[in-house]
C-alpha cells in the first residue's frame, strides 16, 4: 500500500511505516499531521489517480523531528573582476515524518 501526496510544492511517495522528508512544517516532535493532498491510493489490488486529488483519501503521519539539511555553497563571480565575489552558505530546512496510516 502507497499514496503520492503533496507537501511542500513537492509530490512525495509514501508507505506505511517509512520515514520521510519534506519541507518544513510549523508543528512539534511528537504532535500528528494529516496531509488531505493525496494524489495517487494504492491498496495492494486497485490504484486510484486523483483528478487533482483522490476524493476522501488521507495520510497520517508522526512528527520525528526538525532539522536543517547539508550546507551548500554558492560562490558567485564575475571574470576578470577582482572585487565581485561573494560566498554564501545554505542550509535547507526540514520536517522528518514517519508515516502511520493511509486511507484510501
Amino acid at each position: 500500500m502507497y499514496a503520492v501526496i503533496e507537501t511542500g510544492g513537492k509530490q512525495i511517495r509514501c508507505e506505511v511505516g517509512a520515514s520521510i522528508f519534506v519541507e518544513k512544517l510549523n508543528v512539534e516532535a511528537g504532535e500528528t499531521v494529516t496531509f488531505e493532498n493525496v494524489l495517487v491510493a494504492n491498496d495492494g489490488k486497485t490504484t486510484k489517480v486523483g483528478t487533482p486529488y483522490v476524493e476522501g483519501a488521507k495520510v497520517t503521519a508522526v512528527v520525528e523531528k526538525q532539522g536543517k539539511g547539508k550546507k551548500i555553497i554558492i560562490f558567485k563571480y564575475k571574470a576578470k573582476k577582482g572585487s565581485t565575489r561573494r560566498k554564501q552558505g545554505h542550509r535547507q530546512p526540514y520536517t522528518k515524518l514517519t508515516i502511520q496510516n493511509i486511507e484510501a
